[in-house]
């Protein structure tokens, strides 16, 4: 992981980093030092300046053989104050795209299997959240005249955002989420979306579909 200094979006109180809330540092230092797979390349990135007083986002890869199978964006979003459509003052914003087969593409079942992905992802690393919602969108491309060369496409797309639900006891207890633990499900998800089998031991129920080896050669 690249070391991620952080973007803190203007605030009420954030010009230099020194009234940002102690509940928000410590959630974005739980982003930071988390343990990836290999394949996986992440950074930090300027978040968006007008969803929440503060934010701070991350950017990553899939990438296999010098190909990029997915990307996507990861923003977390704190507002102290509270808010009514997130249940609390944190919310957690995801967009990831990846370039499937067109046969695979062509699956009526994508979309839910694609969400599935994602709620899995969490459940099955025990991240407890609330809240969410979200789009998946695909879009297939054929190519005519200069481009005909080209073999057709499809891309899928996952728009998602959720809420970072606090437990009882354990990391979070104190009113900060574990935001590590949501960074490492997000993970799963780009790995999965990409086609990528599972880290460690299979898990049984999980599904892959295979992909164009990458939509960009880098």
């Amino acid at each position: 992981m690249a070391a991620a200094q952080g973007h803190l979006s203007d605030g009420p109180d954030d010009a230099d980093g020194e009234g940002t809330p102690s509940v928000f540092r410590q959630a974005v230092a739980g982003l930071q030092g988390v343990r990836l797979r290999p394949e996986i390349e992440l950074d930090a990135t300027p978040p968006p300046q007008r969803l929440a007083p503060y934010s701070y986002a991350l950017e990553a890869a899939v990438v296999v053989d010098d190909e990029e199978l997915a990307d996507g964006r990861l923003i977390l979003l704190h507002d102290p104050a509270g808010h009514d459509a997130w249940g609390g003052t944190f919310r957690l914003v995801t967009l990831v795209h990846a370039e499937l087969e067109p046969e695979m593409a062509a699956d009526p079942l994508l979309p839910e299997v694609c969400w599935s992905w994602l709620t899995g992802a969490l459940e099955a690393r025990r991240v407890p959240y609330a809240a969410i919602s979200g789009t998946v969108t695909r879009a297939g491309s054929h190519y005519f005249g200069g481009l005909r060369e080209r073999e057709p496409s499809t891309r899928i797309e996952i728009r998602a955002s959720w809420s970072p639900a606090l437990p009882a006891k354990g990391p979070g207890a104190g009113g900060v989420p574990d935001t590590a633990a949501h960074l490492s499900a997000w993970c799963d998800l780009l790995c999965q979306i990409a086609g990528l089998p599972p880290g460690g031991a299979p898990e049984a129920g999980i599904v892959t579909l295979p992909q164009r080896r990458g939509p960009h050669s880098r």
